[in-house]
């Protein structure tokens, strides 16, 4: 589905308006550089989602603005908060000829609490902004940051984005929305709808339901202020690296790390990578392996030899004092000591040491650990040259060693059977698996872009006949990755769109994100 009919006439109404009520400087329309708005791994689809223009309002009250004059010419807007959504479709809109609400001018962090630890922040704040903020200030307090560290804080909450300290569950960590509906209506969940409480951030619950989890991945509203759970500095972090010599100890792994995570001795999601998602952030493929299809397996223990690694590879931190990093450290080491061969590491940092956390630098080894945001996940785009393009497969799996193996046996199957290296890691959340599947390809190459499109698909279906689902996904399989959760008949979509159709009865707000359609393109498909 591609969407309702935009005419151009319609369109240039629309912008029309749009530049009276915000002036200029806030409206691209057509033939203004739109490349901000492109998904750059597109699988040469770009113009299934090319979007018509954008508008950068500045306050919740020009948002108000621009969904008012959205409904009255009926033209459907795609919201993003800075549009760094890599390998899930950047700042494209799902629908074709969508105007691009673009919030990244709606950047002020409001508060940040140190006695409480909380965050309040519009869109437009990344997490370099936050974290440069509170470093300025000499607060106490981490945040959480993904691998990119230029997203929006905002944006990566509601896509249910991860980090990797004890707070990384970043979704999780949400206190408190303001969010525009369609008719500009303006709502602040929880206890934010008691004037002049100051629990806003503090207590989820608020009076009657809780509403913030309607509004993370979905399109029923625009979130302008997302209240956030900070970290409060540790008096010390112990980065922790386990590694496993051989495929086959996969299983053991899991088996050991799952009870940590779920005890918390182990308080941060623990990344168990393979030999490859190590490398290809060194150098580029061709340093290896210059050869059509996957690479060898004695390749990958050439690679393994040259940069010192595990089969598998564990990372995670533990924190506090330092009697509690050595009693946590000495249960990890117990644990996985049983594992023939594995190799466990612990580097102590202590807040009153002289390279203490107090002066955690970006560059510094680990130091995503503390929260740090960084760029060097960019590296692995270099890994096929100059035009690497990634999707991530990313589904979620029950913490067993049985249920890894099953799942990544099956996916390195059928990346080799398409061509691709297998680049993946399980990501231990305190009773989940996110299985995070890198799957690379040089977007030049018309036959790599398509092997990579149909390795997806494949997943998505197979995966869900074995009840396991994605929990993201690009733009072009929203739609696809939503079919899998059809229980009863496909009970939750019917609830979705029930809820679309009573909160945006013109369906103007990110049309067909999660694969949610509004009734007018519902009626549009069944033609």
């Amino acid at each position: 589905m591609n969407g309702m009919s935009l005419s151009p006439s319609r369109l240039d109404s629309a912008f029309r308006d749009l530049t009276c009520a915000l002036g200029d400087d806030a409206v691209l329309g057509p033939g203004s550089d739109l490349s901000a708005y492109e998904d750059p791994y597109s699988f040469g689809m770009a113009d299934t989602f090319r979007s018509s223009g954008a508008v950068l309002p500045r306050s919740v009250e020009e948002v108000q603005t621009v969904l008012a004059i959205a409904n009255q010419h009926g033209v459907p807007l795609w919201t993003i908060s800075l549009g760094r959504n890599l390998g899930y479709g950047g700042g494209a809109p799902r629908v074709s000829g969508s105007i691009v609400l673009d919030l990244r001018r709606l950047n002020r962090i409001l508060e940040v609490n140190e006695e409480h630890a909380y965050a309040l922040v519009e869109p437009g704040v990344s997490f370099f902004d936050l974290y440069e903020h509170i470093r300025e200030r000499g607060l106490k307090l981490w945040i959480s940051s993904p691998a990119l560290g230029w997203g929006s804080v905002v944006g990566n909450a509601l896509e249910r984005g991860l980090g990797r300290t004890p707070y990384g569950d970043h979704a999780a960590q949400i206190r408190g929305l303001e969010v525009v509906l369609a008719n500009g209506d303006v709502v602040r969940t929880g206890m934010g709808a008691l004037p002049g409480a100051d629990t806003w951030q503090l207590f989820i619950g608020g009076y009657g339901p809780s509403l913030d989890g309607l509004f993370v991945q979905s399109n029923f509203g625009v979130v302008t202020k997302l209240g956030l759970w900070l970290m409060p500095q540790p008096d010390g972090l112990m980065s922790c690296r386990v590694r496993f010599q051989r495929e086959s100890d996969l299983e053991a792994a899991i088996d050991a790390l799952a009870p940590l995570r779920r005890r918390e001795v182990i308080q941060s999601n623990a990344q168990l990578a393979n030999i490859l998602h190590q490398a290809v952030g060194c150098s580029p493929r061709d340093r290896w392996y210059g050869g059509s299809g996957a690479m060898p397996g004695a390749v990958l223990e050439q690679i393994r030899e040259d940069l010192g690694l595990g089969w598998w590879n564990l990372h995670f931190a533990l924190y506090g004092e330092e009697s509690m990093l050595d009693a946590r450290f000495e249960i990890v080491r117990r644990a996985f000591s049983t594992i023939p061969g594995a190799e466990i590491l612990g580097q102590k940092y202590l807040a009153s040491g002289a390279d203490g956390l107090y002066a955690w630098e970006v560059e510094r080894p680990g130091a995503h650990l503390a929260g740090v945001p960084s760029l060097s996940a960019l590296k692995v785009l270099k890994f096929l040259g100059e035009d690497c393009g990634h999707l991530a497969f990313s589904p979620v799996v029950a913490p067993t060693g049985r249920e890894a193996v099953k799942v990544y046996t099956h996916l390195k199957a059928r990346a080799y059977e398409h061509g691709i290296d297998y680049v993946g890691n399980f990501t231990a959340g305190v009773r989940h698996l996110h299985h995070i599947f890198l799957i690379l390809y040089d977007r030049r190459d018309a036959e790599q872009r398509s092997s990579a499109f149909a390795l997806f698909e494949t997943l998505v279906r197979e995966m869900g006949q074995e009840g396991i689902g994605e929990y993201r996904a690009h733009l072009a399989f929203m739609d696809l990755v939503g079919a899998q959760y059809s229980f009863n008949d496909h009970a939750l979509r019917r609830f979705n769109e029930t809820l679309k159709d009573a909160l945006d009865p013109n369906g103007i707000l990110s049309p067909g994100k999660q694969g949610i359609w509004p009734r007018s393109f519902r009626i549009e498909r069944s033609r």
